[in-house]
């Protein structure tokens, strides 16, 4: 597989693209299969449905890897808090997580076992996959996942989680371990099912200051990685966090790829990462919308990039507005650009 080559820094004919949220609202085949599910997460838990949109982009755009169709927040779900997505607002748990009874309360065997769902996705999904497509399974970070579960909701400031931190992070570290445990039991259920790599999420990376980035976010990802690497080394760990581009110089850690969000220079990324690390990144998704800025955009990071282990993808994940063809275009441009 050229993708799982190029995530061990392997030679591959051409750098292997993908995109963050490609099994998405831009295609009508999968707003098709979408409404025939009814809502959101009765797609994320019907494990036909969500397989067949995993393919989708494989099949109309010819991405380099399959990345299986779920939400993060399926674990707090799960875990036995209260999800719905409210539509114009987003997720929304109606029990936010602030005391110790509630945090006990949170299971981590039943709630690996309840997520069987994804695990009958990515089993289909490997099964219907072509063998020379990587299939991804993924989670979000335990910090991402925190905000949420304290938060109740999507924040601009994060200020009730931030408070935790700096107020009671003895409340907030506990927090995190149990996240970190269910997550590496989730991930591991998952490559027993048939991802070839998976990804780590922390999206709210940015709301965190340096010292508490590192203590509060990295190092329950590099836990999360560690027991993966640890047990199955032939499997490659994707670690996404989003906007800490000041942060890079002390990034280290046993993981594979580091993905660079849209708002991090790649050059400064290549000096300080690679090569340590494969890159995976950085476009910004807005040049989707013009096939000049797509070309433009392209032409940029294969140059920064040449002669460096490299997976081409967007800086963060693709637009629902984005015109298919654009992105048939995208992906064809790389790979094609890319030849060696």
């Amino acid at each position: 597989m050229i993708f799982i080559d190029a995530c061990f820094k392997k030679s591959t004919p051409y750098t292997p693209v993908w995109m963050m949220r490609q099994a998405g609202r831009y295609l009508k085949e999968y707003m098709q299969v979408r409404e025939l599910a009814g809502d959101f997460l009765s797609l994320c838990k019907d494990y036909k449905k969500a397989s067949a949109v995993s393919l989708q982009p494989v099949e109309i755009l010819a991405v380099d890897a399959a990345i299986i169709f779920s939400d993060i927040l399926v674990v707090p779900l799960e875990m036995g808090m209260d999800l719905k997505f409210e539509k114009g607002e987003g997720p929304v748990f109606a029990n936010p997580i602030c005391t110790k009874e509630e945090l006990e309360k949170l299971e981590i065997q039943k709630a690996v076992k309840k997520l069987s769902y994804v695990y009958d996705a990515l089993k289909l999904t490997r099964e219907k996959l072509a063998k020379d497509k990587a299939l991804i399974g993924f989670c979000g970070s335990p910090w991402t996942l925190a905000t949420y579960m304290i938060e109740g909701r999507g924040s601009k400031n994060y200020a009730q989680a931030k408070k935790m931190l700096y107020q009671n992070p003895e409340f907030l570290h506990a927090l995190l371990r149990k996240l970190s445990e269910v997550l590496k039991f989730y991930l591991e259920e998952q490559i027993k099912a048939g991802a070839n790599a998976v990804q780590i999420f922390d999206s709210w990376a940015s709301a965190l200051e340096k010292e508490a980035f590192f203590k509060f976010s990295f190092q329950y990802m590099l836990e999360i990685s560690d027991f993966i690497k640890a047990k199955y080394p032939h499997i490659p760990v994707i670690i996404f966090p989003k906007g800490i581009s000041g942060y890079l110089d002390e990034i280290e850690g046993n993981f594979d790829v580091f993905g660079v969000d849209w708002s991090t220079p790649l050059q400064l990324a290549k000096d300080k990462l690679s090569p340590q690390f494969t890159l995976q990144g950085n476009m910004e998704p807005c040049r989707l919308y013009d096939k000049n800025a797509i070309k433009q955009g392209v032409e940029e990071i294969l140059k920064i990039m040449k002669a460096r282990s490299h997976i081409f993808n967007l800086g963060h994940g693709i637009l629902p507005d984005i015109p298919v063809e654009n992105a048939k275009y995208f992906i064809n441009l790389v790979q094609r650009l890319s030849q060696k």
